[in-house]
């Protein structure tokens, strides 16, 4: 049988009441994920099932059925990772580039691999956008954005991770009319492409708003959103950026927040609709506060949950009106939410896990683990009932199904 499509039939056995992991922030791009995972933990934590090495770099684990996928350095290459998701075996690593080097941001890639089918995209530090087979590593197709779309490189080399919608993969590279950019997946072809927007670290949103799907960039200038399958820009919102910004978008119904550190602070743009005209009207804006850096929070039910510049780090903040419900100290700004069912998965930034109840009644801890240390600035993710985590030095892999789905193994 060949490997390609041993692979479809091994991820197609995947039990139905598990749940992928894609890419960056989810199936979704929200940073959600339906699974109910055991909210009880042992006083020592989860079980560990396995712990491995892993090179330097930012980028999160993606998870399709039995694999599980991570942009690391290896011999100082900006390379793709392929694991087994029960064992964390690796099956191959191809490098596409080399690594970048950076005292203040960090050594290693900083993107996540986004997986569709058979395939990995990967958005390499230095603008090169490759398609890699996912059974074997070997490339597909592959663009330098700076040489073919004139892309601009930034500072701390770029972060963003690419977006798949469809049969199209998004990016932006920040060429002159042609910054935001669109490939056909399959093929590696220009779908579109289109503005002059200067690039940052933050990856693209797809989000339904007022019934309508749509690709939110933030750019240097703000907010844009367009027409996924043509790049025909729906609405803009102004917000300023200042050194970086690397924060995605969060969509709520019809708002859209967005926040920058560096003393830029947040804000929340509601969206309307009359006819064919799109608008977008600010409902709030705190300069100076609720600077997200490169964490982006998660909504549920109307309030965000994220870990802020200052202050206590993580707090619950009403999404129409910038409201803080609560705040707790004890978490570092340079760690990542991600909510699954009605609980806020915090991954701090000394390897600490901690799960909170989604609630803007209050802070309620439900569990708390410390698998791995080091610095730990990446995501937790989860499927399977795993939770799937990093350092710039290993990753590791928990068991947290609940009752019924340890069962079901």
């Amino acid at each position: 049988m060949k490997a390609s499509v041993l692979l479809s039939v091994l991820l197609l056995a995947t039990p139905t009441w598990a749940a992928d992991w894609p890419q960056f922030r989810g199936a979704n791009s929200d940073g959600a994920s339906a699974e109910k995972i055991a909210t009880t933990w042992p006083a020592e934590g989860p079980k560990v099932l396995w712990k491995v090495p892993m090179g330097n770099g930012f980028s999160a684990i993606s998870v399709v059925g039995n694999r599980a996928f991570c942009h690391a350095a290896i011999d100082e290459q900006e390379s793709v990772v392929a694991m087994d998701a029960a064992t964390g075996k690796q099956l191959w690593a191809t490098a596409l580039d080399r690594e970048i080097k950076d005292r203040q941001g960090g050594d290693g890639p900083r993107s996540t691999p986004a997986i569709d089918g058979n395939k990995v995209y990967v958005f390499g530090t230095f603008l090169k956008l490759s398609c890699l087979n996912a059974a074997d590593g070997k490339v597909v197709w592959q663009h330098d954005l700076k040489a073919e779309f004139d892309g601009k490189e930034i500072g701390w080399g770029h972060a963003a991770s690419p977006v798949i919608e469809g049969d199209l993969v998004y990016v932006c590279a920040g060429g002159e009319g042609q910054s935001l950019l669109a490939f056909n997946k399959n093929t590696g072809a220009v779908a579109w492409k289109g503005e002059d927007d200067g690039p940052t670290h933050c990856s693209p949103t797809p989000a339904t708003i007022r019934g309508t799907r749509q690709i939110i960039f933030r750019t240097q200038r703000g907010l844009v959103s367009v027409v996924p399958k043509t790049g025909a820009v729906l609405w803009r919102h102004d917000f300023p950026h200042r050194v970086s910004s690397a924060a995605s978008p969060v969509v709520g119904g019809d708002m859209v927040y967005v926040s920058t550190a560096y003393n830029v602070g947040a804000g929340v743009a509601k969206i309307s609709k009359n006819g064919d005209a799109w608008t977008a009207t600010e409902l709030w804006r705190k300069e100076g506060e609720l600077q997200n850096h490169w964490t982006t929070p998660v909504h549920k039910d109307g309030y965000l949950y994220g870990l802020y510049k200052q202050g206590p780090g993580l707090r619950c903040i009403e999404m129409a009106t910038g409201k803080e419900m609560w705040s707790k100290g004890g978490f570092a700004w340079q760690g990542a939410t991600t909510l699954v069912a009605d609980h806020v998965l915090v991954q701090n930034e000394r390897g600490e896990i901690v799960l909170v109840k989604a609630t803007p009644q209050g802070y309620e801890e439900a569990a708390r683990a410390q698998p791995m240390g080091g610095q730990c600035w990446t995501m937790a993710t989860i499927s399977n009932g795993r939770i799937f985590a990093r350092s710039t030095t290993e990753a590791v892999c928990l068991d947290v199904a609940d009752a019924r789905d340890a069962r079901q193994r």
